[in-house]
């Protein structure tokens, strides 16, 4: 049983299509980019925004910075509310939380932003730990979120052994293994195709009540 239970955000508990694809459409039309179709900008769902800027539009770091100013005009005041909690997650956390276990967030996304997102869909107080990244850029690596959070969470003495990580990206997975605790790889988040496979992610569910069931065994 795992008593330990850290989750990441998008993708995870609430779906941010809408908000996060709109506000990354917002930056590039500031550099002259039109990208029209929501669905090609996917990938920028998980994975830090200077890393996705970088690598989909080759910025360079002034570049970046620039467009990650020009995304959070957007997501800080509208954004961040185009958002949905995927079903069943309400009542999977109740369940968690009445079991005794104890969870926490592991996002990279800015804290404040975080807290936001859970205070606004009523999901803040099932969380004992809310980790993210910081609006400077520091903290940014999936695995720096999960150290901290573990810092939170097991104050030094828990076993990792009773510590889960639930991802919908490789990051997730990834940034589980570099602290050696298991993971799960939700499939009904932005994964590619076989992505959480060759994470390595040691168990893949479908659904929401499938987690809910694989984490209450």
């Amino acid at each position: 049983m795992y008593k330990y239970i850290l989750f990441d955000l998008d993708g995870t508990l609430t779906d941010p299509k809408l908000g996060i694809t709109s506000c990354v459409q917002h930056a590039l039309r500031k550099f002259g980019i039109e990208e029209p179709d929501r669905d090609r900008l996917e990938p920028f769902i998980g994975p830090p925004l200077s890393d996705s800027f970088r690598e989909f539009y080759g910025f360079d770091e002034e570049k970046i910075q620039q467009a990650i100013t020009y995304y959070r005009e957007r997501f800080s005041t509208i954004g961040l509310f185009e958002n949905e909690i995927y079903p069943g997650i309400l009542q999977m956390l109740k369940e968690l939380q009445e079991s005794g276990r104890h969870l926490a967030v592991a996002s990279s996304k800015p804290t404040v932003f975080v807290t936001q997102i859970l205070e606004h869909f009523r999901i803040y107080s099932y969380f004992e730990v809310i980790v993210g990244s910081e609006l400077d850029g520091t903290r940014g690596k999936k695995e720096e979120v999960v150290e901290e959070a573990l810092r939170q969470l097991l104050h030094g003495t828990e076993r990792r052994a009773d510590v889960v990580m639930v991802g919908d990206r490789k990051f997730d997975i990834e940034g589980a293994k570099a602290y050696h605790i298991d993971s799960v790889g939700v499939a009904y988040g932005y994964a590619a195709h076989g992505e959480l496979e060759a994470a390595g992610a040691d168990v893949i569910v479908e659904t929401v009540e499938e987690l809910g069931k694989m984490l209450m065994r």
